[in-house]
C-alpha cells in the first residue's frame, strides 16, 4: 500500500507534500551525477532552463537559479565532510543507506552548515523534498537526522568526526576540506610546502570559482567585453576578462556568437605561453594534438592568424573534433580541423614549428569546477593516463621540427602527470630535447616557483591548476 492510499487517523488529513522547484532540481542534478556519472556543470544548465520554462520567471526566478547552483555545487565539494556528518546520525553503514536517501540527506546538510537558511527551514524544506520523491516513511527518517545534524555547527561537528591534525594530518585534512585522502597526499607533495599552503589549496578547491571569459583577437577584444555590467579585467592574461558574482556568459553578445569564449585564465596563459615562446626558423605551421573541446585551439588560431601561420586542430573524439570545430568558426585567418589519434598521427614528422599537446590526464587541478571528480577518481586511475601522457608527448617531440617548440601541458599538478612524464620521455631522447625555462613567458605572473616548468595554483593564481613545461627540439 502506498504512503498515499494508507489510512490516516481520525483528525489527521494527509497533507499531499509541496513540490519546491529549487530542490527538486538539486536533487534531480544530484541523482544524475550519481546514477551516470554526470557531471554538474553539464546536467544543471538544461535543468535550469527546463524550471523557467516549466515555472515560469515570477516562480522561478534568478535567485531561484543561484541557490539551485549553491545546493548542487555546495553539497558535491563538501560530500565527504557531510558523509562523515552524516554517519554520525545514522545507526548503519553509510553504504547501507540508499543513494537517493543520501542525496536529500546530504542536501539539507549543505543547507544546515554550508549555507544561511535558517535551521528550521533547512529541516522543514528537506523533509518535505523527502515526501515528494522518497515517500513519507523515509521522510521521517530523514527528519530525524537532520535534527541530530542541526545541534551542531560546521565547527562543532568538525572537532568530532575529524581526526586530529597531530594524530594523522592527511586524514584531518581529508575531513576537514573534503578531498579524499590520497588527493591531499598527491597535492601536498606536489606543492612540496607545509600546512598553509596545503590547507590554502584545498580551501580554494572548494571556493566557487569565478567565470572567466576570452576574447578572441581579430573577433573581439577585451575592451569589447569589459562593457558588460557585471565584468572586471583578467588578471594574467590580456584577453582575459571575469565575470562577477551572477554574471551570465550566455548574455554575452560575443560569447553567444562565438566572438569570444568561457576560458579559465589558466588555460590562456598555456597558449600564450607556447605561442610567445623564441622560435629559430620559421613560424608557419602549428599544431593541437588534443584539441577537444577547442578552447585552447581557437586562442592559438586566432594569434596563429595575426601571424600569417596555420593551426592544425586534431582531436581523437569525433563530437568532441565537433566541439573544436565549433569554437574555429569564423576564426579570421587558415586552419584545419581533423578527427585522428595523436598517438598515431597520419602527418609527417618534423611537419610543425610550434606543438601544444593538453593531454588527457585526472584533472584534479580542476576540481573548482567539477567537484565531483575528486569523489571518482582513483590512484589506479594514473596508471592508465601515464603510458598515454608519454606517448602523446613523444608524438608532439616527433612532429616538431629541430629548432620548433613543444608546449606538454596538463589540468593536473600530480607529479606522475606533470614532471614525471617529461623527465621519462626528454630521457628518451638523449640531447635532443632540451626544457625552456616557461617562466618569463608568463609576464607579470608571481610564485612560478624554480623553473624552468611552470605550475599554476588556484590559491596562488586564481586558476586551475595548471602544468605547463615548453621543450625545444634540437638535434
Amino acid at each position: 500500500m502506498s504512503e498515499q492510499s494508507r489510512p490516516r487517523k481520525p483528525g489527521k488529513p494527509y497533507r499531499r507534500p509541496q513540490k519546491d522547484p529549487v530542490r527538486m532540481l538539486a536533487f534531480e542534478a544530484l541523482r544524475a551525477v550519481d546514477e551516470r556519472d554526470a557531471y554538474a556543470n553539464l546536467v544543471l544548465p538544461p535543468l535550469l532552463r527546463r524550471a523557467r520554462e516549466k515555472e515560469g520567471p515570477d516562480k522561478f526566478d534568478g535567485r531561484d537559479a543561484a541557490l539551485a547552483t549553491e545546493l548542487v555545487y555546495g553539497t558535491l565539494r563538501r560530500q565527504g565532510t557531510y558523509d562523515a556528518v552524516i554517519a554520525e546520525c545514522v545507526d548503519r553503514p553509510l553504504r547501507e543507506v540508499d543513494p537517493p536517501v543520501l542525496d536529500v540527506l546530504s542536501l539539507g546538510v549543505h543547507q544546515l552548515l554550508g549555507t544561511r537558511i535558517p535551521t528550521h527551514a533547512a529541516v522543514s524544506a528537506s523533509v518535505e523534498l523527502a515526501r515528494v520523491v522518497l515517500g513519507d516513511g523515509r521522510a521521517k527518517f530523514v527528519n530525524a537526522v537532520l535534527r541530530k545534524v542541526a545541534r551542531h555547527d560546521l565547527d562543532g561537528w568538525l572537532e568530532r568526526v575529524a581526526p586530529p591534525y597531530e594524530d594523522d594530518p592527511e586524514d584531518h585534512l581529508a575531513v576537514v576540506h573534503s578531498h579524499p585522502r590520497w588527493v591531499v597526499s598527491a597535492l601536498w607533495d606536489s606543492l612540496g610546502g607545509g600546512r598553509a599552503g596545503i590547507e590554502d589549496l584545498l580551501e580554494a578547491d572548494n571556493e566557487r570559482p569565478e567565470v572567466t571569459l576570452v576574447a578572441r583577437p581579430g573577433r573581439s577584444t577585451a575592451e569589447e567585453l569589459l562593457r558588460e555590467e557585471a565584468a572586471v579585467a583578467g588578471r594574467w592574461s590580456p584577453y582575459a576578462v571575469r565575470l562577477s558574482e551572477g554574471g551570465e556568459p550566455g548574455a554575452v553578445d560575443a560569447v553567444r556568437e562565438g566572438r569570444a569564449g568561457v576560458q579559465d585564465e589558466g588555460s590562456q596563459l598555456v597558449a600564450l605561453a607556447l605561442a610567445h615562446a623564441p622560435l629559430e626558423g620559421p613560424d608557419k605551421a602549428w599544431l593541437d594534438g588534443c584539441a577537444g573541446p577547442g578552447g585552447k585551439a581557437a586562442l592559438l588560431a586566432a594569434l596563429a592568424a595575426e601571424r600569417g601561420a596555420v593551426l592544425l586542430a586534431s582531436e581523437k573524439q569525433p563530437h568532441r573534433a565537433g566541439l573544436v570545430a565549433k569554437a574555429l568558426d569564423g576564426n579570421p585567418g587558415p586552419y584545419q580541423v581533423i578527427t585522428a589519434d595523436g598517438t598515431r598521427p597520419p602527418w609527417r614528422p618534423g611537419t610543425f614549428d610550434r606543438v601544444l599537446m593538453d593531454v588527457p590526464c585526472t584533472g584534479l587541478g580542476a576540481l573548482r569546477r567539477r567537484p565531483e571528480a575528486r569523489w571518482r577518481r582513483r590512484p589506479e586511475d594514473l596508471d592508465g593516463f601515464g603510458p598515454l601522457q608519454r606517448a602523446l608527448l613523444r608524438t608532439a617531440l616527433e612532429s616538431v621540427r629541430v629548432g620548433g617548440v613543444v608546449g606538454y601541458a596538463t589540468c593536473s599538478p600530480h607529479l606522475a602527470e606533470t614532471r614525471a612524464v617529461v623527465d621519462d620521455v626528454l630521457k628518451q631522447y638523449d640531447g635532443a630535447a632540451d626544457l625552456i625555462d616557461a617562466r618569463p613567458l608568463l609576464e607579470g605572473v608571481p610564485a612560478l616557483g624554480e623553473g624552468p616548468d611552470v605550475q599554476l595554483w588556484p590559491h596562488l593564481h586564481g586558476t586551475d591548476a595548471m602544468y605547463l613545461a615548453l621543450i625545444r627540439r634540437v638535434a
